[in-house]
């Protein structure tokens, strides 16, 4: 099928450059004797996560039990559930899942810690866990230090759970400018403290698990760190582009719209707005666009209602006709891809692959 063919809008994936980043983040992972245990936040695509396993990844990350239950088609040797799992009904499926692959979660707190214990011994299991610490961003995890050495011990004293080590997330570090490099050195130091004090202490620390698609090529410079989990880096987006993970060439994924109107002077109106872009704005603040259109890079994708989209074409270097189509590379891929049910591979004009997202809107 030719692109031309596809209804719109249509979340386009470049498998070349797809197959591009994988290998790329696969080799650098290699290298550096990192265990590269992806988010499949991104994606959300059985498929694809075969493909990172393929690769060389030792399993894969979810934010959901959710989650979980749609990766498990992907036959994953470990899955890693990076969010605190809360309520009878989750940690039951939970279970469910942990009886067809090993399950980890990474949790912060003891109350966490004894409602999984407390699954996890009705149904004769063991459950792996990481023990979270806040290195900045203020979202979960204990305070590095004591707090972080007594969730371990009181993890390691309940039955059905085995402490694999610890979890962080630097997601306060986007930009890795001057002031970025010196925040990328205080989390070295941090990590570093932390394996030093669970050393002291006696514990296991199989596993420090850390990292994010910003900081991604930067991740050997976090001293005592041997996983990461990045997830974005599978198709890239403008934010990554903003932070300097990437470059625009190595975006991956953009969004094929078509020209309904050209009544407004110097502008067009696109059939993606809001349910098919999300309206999320540039992590570093640089401007208040919505996506890149590949073919008018002057082009500035303003304003968004539901379904419509607002472009200013003042400074673009051509016009359009309505029925023409253009291609937009999002601000933010992943909450992108959760608003299609379907996503296209393609090489060249030529689409070659189509994907149902399995793990969208898996809120629960």
């Amino acid at each position: 099928m030719h692109i031309s063919e596809l209804d719109t809008p249509a979340i386009l994936i470049d498998l070349d450059k797809m197959e591009h980043n994988l290998r790329s983040v696969a080799d650098y992972a290699r290298e550096h004797n990192l265990r590269l245990r992806p988010h499949t936040k991104t994606h959300k695509i059985p498929a694809l996560a075969r493909r990172q396993i393929e690769l060389g990844a030792v399993g894969f990350t979810v934010a959901k039990v959710s989650e979980a239950e749609v990766m498990i088609e992907a036959a994953p040797e470990d899955l890693l559930v990076a969010y605190p799992v809360i309520g009878e009904q989750k940690l039951a499926r939970l279970m469910r899942v942990a009886r067809k692959t090993r399950v980890t979660v990474a949790l912060d707190s003891q109350v966490a810690a004894e409602m999984l214990s407390a699954a996890a011994s009705r149904s004769g299991l063991t459950i792996h866990v990481l023990a979270e610490f806040d290195v900045g961003l203020g979202r979960v995890g204990v305070q590095p230090g004591h707090e972080i050495v007594e969730l371990a011990r009181a993890i390691d004293a309940l039955p059905g759970l085995r402490l694999d080590g610890v979890a962080f997330y630097p997601g306060h570090i986007k930009a890795l400018d001057e002031e970025g490099f010196q925040a990328l050195d205080r989390l070295s130091a941090t990590v570093e403290q932390v394996v030093e004090d669970f050393d002291h202490a006696g514990l296991c620390l199989e596993i420090v698990s850390g990292g994010s698609t910003p900081t991604l090529f930067h991740s050997h410079r976090v001293k005592g760190m041997n996983e990461i989990r990045p997830g974005t880096y599978i198709f890239y987006d403008r934010n990554c582009v903003a932070c300097g993970a990437c470059q625009l060439e190595d975006c991956a994924a953009s969004i094929l719209v078509t020209v309904v109107s050209t009544a407004r002077q110097n502008g067009m109106m696109i059939d993606g707005g809001s349910k098919t872009f999300f309206s999320d704005r540039l992590v570093t603040g640089e401007d208040a666009y919505f996506g890149h259109l590949i073919e008018a890079p002057g082009a500035r994708f303003f304003r968004m209602n539901e379904e419509h989209g607002y472009v200013d074409l003042a400074a673009a270097a051509r016009r359009f006709a309505i029925g023409d189509r253009v291609r937009v590379i999002p601000n933010h891929i992943c909450v992108a891809m959760n608003l299609h049910e379907q996503v296209y591979g393609v090489r060249g004009e030529e689409v070659v692959e189509t994907w149902r997202v399995a793990a969208r809107g898996k809120l629960q």
